[in-house]
């Protein structure tokens, strides 16, 4: 499968020798995935993918979608990390995160579901189950996805 220079570097972090070279590079270009991150099979970064911020906590799934100026973080960010009960972010398959989505955790773990759509601008604070789409600020379930 031929990748963009983003997603290259994206999986490049993950490389032991390029690892911090691919990240630092992939900040430049202004996407912030930590090393930590785990990223699963196919993702793609769309659109050069510029304001992208992902948590350290986040796991990626395969098949993941993600376009310019999505965040993934924490809900609280006004308290100290070692106070959060922020635990992390899980995104399963198949799930679209659209242009300037945030999805924000509080306590716990957030899960996107299997096939989420995330919509542009949606401001969401909570798990999704499987393939359903969501909305708005803050987001709320608007459909589902057919399959």
């Amino acid at each position: 499968m031929r990748r963009d220079l983003h997603t290259s570097l994206a999986y490049g972090r993950q490389k032991s020798l390029t690892g911090k070279l691919a990240y630092y590079l992939l900040k430049l270009l202004g996407v912030e995935i930590p090393l930590s991150v785990r990223i699963g099979e196919d993702l793609m970064i769309h659109h050069g993918g510029y304001g992208v911020v992902i948590h350290p906590l986040a796991v990626i799934g395969n098949r993941v979608r993600i376009y310019p100026g999505v965040t993934l973080g924490r809900a609280d960010i006004h308290l100290p990390p070692e106070k959060s009960a922020f635990e992390g972010i899980v995104v399963e398959n198949d799930v679209i995160l659209c242009s300037g989505a945030k999805v924000l955790c509080k306590q716990g773990i957030l899960r996107l579901g299997r096939g989420t759509i995330v919509g542009a601008n949606a401001v969401l604070f909570e798990s999704t189950g499987e393939n359903e789409i969501w909305a708005g600020a803050p987001a709320r379930r608007v459909g589902m996805r057919k399959e």
